[in-house]
């Protein structure tokens, strides 16, 4: 490291990044998160260049709804880098926005992969983070993160699962003494949902909408499984055969109907997770449970469905949605407890 890094990182404050494909959260050494912003960027092309027109929120509001000159990208795809400039602007724009526009920022910076994301892909992330200005970049799995984030005793010799589902990825991991044992990366969660409601709201209402409207049905009615609720949910959207604007009342049954497709590929995964698990471990298991983090945690019944599906103990993390970038930011303050689950490419 040249004494110019050095001196310029004196100047810098440290950050762990949750690099999601929903979502961007950035944690600061010392004062926890500062910022929570969708993985979006707007371009607009001007003379045959492009340029960043806005990130984030701002960007989010442009997605469905740009002209032709102006494109709304999510740089990532299920966990891992789709668009490596556009990838490196937004994570250029995000530690500017933490040191306050400061163009002499070069913090060192730790950012969360998913598991399943080869050699290549993480190189690709770490680059970008260079690129953007970091002066040492380190990676951290995803699920290690989330279990340190929702105070799993990973670090003990019992066994411990975590399953995070973000918006990419599900993220599923069994940890015993500070390793772990077995995990798996399924490129299925959140977006997956979102498009599985797309797809029945075409095949049974003849009716075409947007990822963002169909995010909304998962939030406002979205459940795993139907209760006796008589919460309906309004839609509008296009006619695939009139072509003009129609609505319809969707019921929470509707809603599992939708999803069920996606949720029976994640709870196979963590039966295949469980099968995979030497017995010393399982045994834990059966005390322990397992905990689910990240945005899909929050979806009605899951944790029930799970529990029923598994036999094992369901409980969702304290705070599902930041558990990734707590876990990300204690490794980057604790890096003398944590630094055999850091890595470099």
């Amino acid at each position: 490291m040249s004494i110019f890094s050095k001196v310029m990182g004196m100047w810098s404050t440290d950050m762990a990044i949750d690099l999601g494909t929903a979502n961007t959260l950035v944690y600061v050494k010392g004062k926890g998160i500062v910022l929570n912003e969708p993985s979006v960027v707007a371009i607009v092309n001007e003379k045959g260049k492009n340029q960043v027109l806005a990130v984030g929120e701002d960007a989010k509001q442009m997605l469905g709804r740009t002209p032709g000159s102006i494109q709304a990208i999510r740089p990532l795809r299920d966990g891992v880098i789709a668009d490596f400039i556009v990838t490196e602007e937004m994570i250029k724009h995000f530690i500017k926005k933490v040191h306050q526009r400061s163009a002499f920022a070069n913090p060192r910076i730790i950012i969360c992969v998913p598991t399943g994301s080869t050699p290549v892909e993480r190189r690709a992330i770490q680059e970008s983070a260079h690129a953007a200005g970091a002066r040492k970049v380190q990676l951290i799995e995803e699920p290690v993160a989330a279990a340190i984030g929702a105070g799993l005793p990973i670090s003990e010799p019992t066994g411990s699962m975590i399953v995070d589902i973000g918006g990419g990825t599900t993220e599923i991991a069994v940890m015993s003494l500070g390793g772990i044992v077995y995990s798996q990366s399924l490129r299925v969660a959140g977006d997956a949902l979102d498009q599985s409601i797309v797809t029945y709201m075409r095949k049974k209402f003849n009716l075409l909408i947007g990822d963002s409207t169909a995010e909304k049905i998962k939030k406002e009615i979205g459940t795993c499984i139907p209760t006796n609720s008589d919460n309906t949910y309004i839609m509008k959207g296009r006619d695939i055969r009139t072509g003009v604007p129609k609505e319809v009342t969707l019921t929470e049954k509707d809603s599992a109907e939708a999803m069920s497709p996606i949720i029976t590929q994640m709870i196979q995964a963590i039966k295949d997770a469980l099968e995979q698990t030497p017995p010393e471990l399982s045994a834990d298991l059966v005390d322990m449970g397992l905990v689910l983090a990240g945005g899909g945690a929050y979806l009605k019944n899951l944790d029930k469905l799970i529990s029923k599906e598994t036999g094992l103990p369901v409980s969702i993390a304290e705070d599902p949605l930041s558990c990734v970038a707590i876990g990300t930011g204690k490794a980057l303050e604790q890096e003398g407890i944590f630094s055999s689950m850091l890595t470099e490419y």
